[in-house]
């Protein structure tokens, strides 16, 4: 009779420490109204396309540039079988490493009724003299600085680019401003109208795929890109980057003038060297706005 007793306890417990294992694995995408848990594979987020992979998963096709996602496999001769593959996979492996610098702008006037009465405050402009200062100082070589098109982007790659001599500059409209994804937990003071998530949302997420990947095959050396933009812009990029849920975009915060450092391996490994830094700025010179 005791016997059987430990037996029932021992089932017990068996099921009671499966129960909480499956509860882990499917807490995070539990259903918001209550319920029972959905077990079935995550939904892709509305624009990025892609299913959420499980914990410590790394998707290593993030940026379809992976090696062998690249080849027709039935091309492949039937004869020389992996000799030819692994001569294929030669030719589309990339070789160098990008380092993408983002920079969020300097402080602007937030009264401005039109944007481009949105101008860089003197405090704003005295940020980007040593954010500029700051990013000559690292002895790099820059091949090229891609900005938004909004004006407090534009002015700030204006003062930046004075100590950049030499370095080209290109201005896109995939960068400028926007509301990327609904943020999770939500917040009070800011509820962007849906259509907004919408139509920015599908457009940052396209800068992000047009400029966030590995290195092109044909790329020999190592690059080092600066892209001044904006805070959402750059929260966002960063958890696609890092394959973090996208919707924690708005719990990290970045200040004025803020150097964040993402390195892509050839690999298509991703590193994030730093993350709003403006240590190199005085304290008193420091903002968020």
């Amino acid at each position: 009779m005791a016997f059987r007793q430990a037996l029932q306890l021992a089932a017990c417990g068996l099921a009671g420490g499966s129960a909480a294992v499956l509860f882990s694995a499917v807490a995070v995408g539990k259903p918001r109204g209550g319920g029972d848990a959905d077990t079935r594979a995550p939904e892709p987020s509305t624009w990025t396309g892609v299913s959420r992979p499980g914990p410590s998963v790394w998707d290593s096709n993030w940026d379809r540039r992976e090696p062998l996602s690249l080849i027709n496999l039935k091309k492949r001769n039937v004869e020389s079988g992996e000799e030819e593959l692994a001569s294929r996979l030669d030719h589309y492996k990339a070789k160098a490493t990008r380092h993408i610098f983002l920079i969020r702008h300097s402080q602007y006037h937030v009264d401005g009724s039109l944007e481009k009465d949105r101008t860089l405050t003197p405090l704003g402009r005295e940020q980007a003299e040593l954010t500029g200062l700051r990013l000559a100082s690292l002895g790099l070589k820059f091949n090229k600085i891609v900005h938004s098109s909004m004006t407090r982007a534009v002015e700030t790659t204006d003062i930046i680019s004075k100590h950049l001599p030499g370095v080209s500059r290109v201005s896109t409209d995939l960068l400028r401003e926007g509301a990327p994804i609904e943020p999770d937990p939500p917040v009070s003071h800011w509820k962007p109208e849906a259509v907004q998530y919408y139509e920015d949302g599908a457009r940052i997420e396209a800068a992000f795929r047009n400029y966030i990947h590995r290195a092109d095959a044909k790329q020999e050396e190592d690059s080092y890109e600066i892209f001044i933009c904006h805070a959402n812009v750059i929260r966002y990029i960063v958890c696609r980057a890092l394959q973090f849920p996208p919707e924690g975009w708005l719990r990290l915060s970045l200040n004025n003038g803020s150097i964040t450092h993402l390195v892509i391996r050839p690999n298509g490994r991703v590193a994030l060297r730093t993350l709003g830094d403006t240590g190199f700025m005085p304290p008193d010179k420091i903002t968020r706005s």
